[in-house]
């Protein structure tokens, strides 16, 4: 996940935030588990910019991955939006040859598919409601994202002062269950919209729906 704005907490220096809030990151990669590649940013310092795309474009090629689950391209926070553009854009050039990323990595040209999330509040910036391609049922392990989610605990002190987001755990509860009620079937879900196939794979290349076809 490339964005991870805001600040843990308005009276932390910025550099002992941003050691808290990498040791979360880490703390929640190992719950998965998923492998953990280190932030390439400062808080707010996400822009879509050729330093920060070949930085993205060096992490698509060291994973190669068939599945890209990013943000919603438009979202209530501008970094959510330039994090979506630069793992897009890193997806797309991941296999060509003439495009250096940083570090220097080598092409890799296996097809992939690219899943944006829905945006935060399942809306976008001008509350037009998002509806999405696809639900996953996560009713039963909605305990075990929440306990993941926990380990960001920078965050709520920030939300709750500044976005009067009292429980940062609960709206994702909410949303979740929110997106439960769209899908007309489940309790809670995770929603997401495929990205166009042109420039990453075959227009029927859709691994995610795939695996969840069941």
């Amino acid at each position: 996940n490339v964005a991870n704005g805001c600040l843990g907490s308005m009276v932390t220096l910025p550099a002992e935030t941003a050691r808290i809030r990498l040791a979360e990151a880490q703390q929640a990669a190992s719950l998965f588990p998923a492998i953990f590649y280190p932030p390439i940013c400062d808080d707010m310092g996400i822009f879509y910019t050729r330093e920060n795309l070949a930085k993205v474009a060096a992490v698509v090629r060291q994973a190669d991955p068939k599945i890209v689950l990013t943000h919603s391209p438009t979202d209530y926070m501008e970094d959510h939006e330039a994090a979506c553009r630069l793992a897009v854009s890193a997806t797309f050039v991941k296999g060509m040859p003439s495009y250096v990323s940083d570090p220097p990595l080598p092409p890799v040209s296996a097809e992939v598919a690219i899943y944006h999330a829905s945006p935060h509040g399942n809306c976008t910036p001008l509350r037009e409601p998002v509806v999405p391609d696809l639900f996953v049922d996560i009713t039963n392990v909605v305990d075990r994202k929440r306990e993941i989610l926990g380990c960001h605990q920078s965050q709520q002190a920030w939300l709750d002062s500044t976005q009067k987001m009292s429980s940062y755990l609960q709206s994702m509860m909410d949303m979740d269950r929110e997106r439960g009620t769209l899908s007309g079937r489940f309790e809670f879900a995770e929603s997401f919209r495929r990205h166009l196939h042109l420039g990453f794979s075959s227009a029927n290349f859709d691994p995610l729906g795939e695996a969840l076809s069941d």
